[in-house]
């Protein structure tokens, strides 16, 4: 029995004609599903055929593969900055259990996504080019804040620059929690059976009190002579 020919695309349906931001966007869309599969080192030819776009085309929208590179941290990691987060953390009203929960229960649906987690370790793993842009916006934007905040928590009030010990511990709860995600989408383990998304907020609130409980004990049990109790 003769086959039936191959039904091409083009004869099944006429392509759409993209604008040149519908076109950015499906390129970046794209690269980014792209980028979390294969790793940064993969070649540009490879990446405009898994876009289903010519290379030519694919360098016409963005010259260089940094170019491309940039655009991805824009969308992935810089964009999903909220300001509310700040907003969050610096409220005087909230005590630290409550901003630190909601801050984190939210950032980890960004950043616990498979195509976040992977893209961030396939960089380390090369040229550390989008880890180092994301822990400098949390070294400014986030951790002086959850250090105000646990300092607070404890009875301390200081302006000093954050010790590195404060630093290790708050980075041990904000590691413990991204680890979540390493274990998703990386190693892909289960370690107890029941590692879904839906069970991410309990482990987190966890992580949050562990961590609280804990930070007066280790660094703030016996305050030095350059702190003053809250009164």
């Amino acid at each position: 029995m003769t086959p039936f020919p191959a039904l091409s695309l083009e004869s099944a349906a006429p392509r759409k004609r993209l604008s040149t931001l519908e076109r950015e966007r499906q390129i970046t869309a794209g690269a980014i599903r792209f980028f979390s599969e294969r790793g940064l080192d993969g070649q540009m030819r490879d990446l405009a055929k898994h876009v289903g776009i010519t290379h030519a085309l694919l360098y016409h929208y963005f010259p260089t593969k940094q170019a491309l590179i940039d655009r991805v941290y824009e969308e992935l990691f810089e964009g999903l900055w909220k300001t509310e987060w700040e907003q969050i953390l610096d409220d005087p009203k909230l005590d630290a259990p409550t901003k630190f929960k909601r801050f984190y229960i939210d950032y980890a649906k960004a950043v616990l996504a498979r195509d976040f987690v992977r893209i961030l370790v396939f960089s380390g793993l090369s040229d550390r080019y989008i880890p180092d842009r994301f822990f400098e916006l949390l070294r400014t934007r986030l951790f002086p804040r959850l250090i105000r905040a646990s300092r607070r928590h404890c009875g301390i009030v200081s302006r000093a620059k954050p010790a590195a010990r404060e630093l290790e511990l708050l980075l041990g709860l904000h590691g413990g929690i991204f680890y979540i995600g390493m274990r998703r989408w990386v190693y892909q383990q289960s370690l107890h059976g029941a590692d879904t998304p839906e069970q991410d907020a309990v482990y987190i609130n966890d992580r949050v009190d562990s961590y609280l409980n804990s930070v007066q004990q280790i660094l703030y049990a016996a305050p030095s002579a350059t702190t003053q109790r809250i009164a």
